[in-house]
């Protein structure tokens, strides 16, 4: 579902706490590339059916609910609805999310992005993703292929 553009932008200021500015430059910080999309598209829309998103670059909102303490790689970003979360990958040490951004509002660009996964390609992604949450993981949790949907975050604007 996409917003219409009045909405998008009203929407994007809301989330932001600015008056009439667009959002990259808002007094949020950016990060990594200008945004460029007008329209925002929910986050729920795009989990309900995340193959007809692949390839599409979007605008999403909302807040940011976990990052990467190891290098500030990723984010994960919450949606309207409770438990919805979808990770915003980007390039190591291209942009750096802070610790500081988790439970910010924020607005993301990028193109999302499928990943196939074989049994052991998940195992040792599930084993690096314990390491950096600094949790035990146990190699049995992980138990066939799988697959993951995330945005390659291009920019981002977190809100102070």
């Amino acid at each position: 579902m996409r917003i219409p553009h009045a909405t998008a932008a009203l929407a994007v200021l809301a989330v932001l706490g600015t008056a009439c500015r667009p959002a990259q430059e808002s007094s949020g910080t950016s990060y990594g590339e200008p945004l460029t999309l007008a329209d925002t598209t929910q986050l729920a829309a795009v989990l309900e059916n995340p193959d007809g998103y692949i390839g599409q670059k979007l605008l999403l909102a909302g807040t940011v609910v976990n990052v990467c303490e190891k290098r500030g790689c990723w984010l994960e970003l919450g949606g309207e609805l409770e438990h919805q979360t979808l990770r915003v990958k980007v390039d190591d040490g291209v942009i750096v999310f802070p610790m500081s951004a988790r439970g910010r509002q924020a607005v993301v660009e990028g193109v999302m992005e499928k990943i196939d996964l074989t049994e052991e390609e998940a195992r040792e992604q599930a084993r690096a993703h314990a390491e950096e949450m600094g949790e035990a993981f146990d190699p049995a949790s992980v138990t066939g292929p799988q697959t993951i949907y995330q945005l390659k975050g291009l920019g981002a604007v977190i809100a102070e």
